[in-house]
């Protein structure tokens, strides 16, 4: 088991940034990928990033490559996202999510924190 909890959500204008957190507690942090997805009302929820147990491998959606960056810190069993040239389509719900294989689909991951909203203004 593992508890996740993001944070760092807010209101910005676009072409702002904004740093998400997601504290994991419970099981060995270092034993999951870790992964970033957001959820924008009436749409599914996506995949925006992922990060492997080591921190040594990264794989980014299209939509936010070059913009985001996600990064982990195994003492801390903090996994962040670094969010940079925002536009409004950015704006969702967004979630971290813990499983030990390193998969980009939402259906295959077993713990979830429970969301914070990013609104990014034009």
């Amino acid at each position: 088991q593992v508890q996740l909890v993001e944070s760092g959500g807010g209101l910005v204008q676009a072409g702002g940034s904004l740093r998400l957190s997601c504290a994991a507690s419970g099981r060995s942090f270092s034993s999951y990928a870790m992964g970033w997805f957001r959820q924008a009302p009436g749409k599914e929820r996506e995949f925006v990033a992922i990060i492997n147990r080591s921190g040594g491998s990264t794989y980014y959606a299209d939509s936010v490559k070059g913009r985001f960056t996600i990064s982990r810190d195994n003492a801390k069993n903090t996994v962040y996202l670094q969010m940079n040239s925002l536009k409004p389509e950015d704006t969702a719900v967004y979630y971290c999510a813990a499983d030990p294989r390193y998969t980009v689909v939402v259906k295959e991951y077993d713990y979830w924190g429970q969301g914070t909203q990013v609104t990014v203004s034009s």
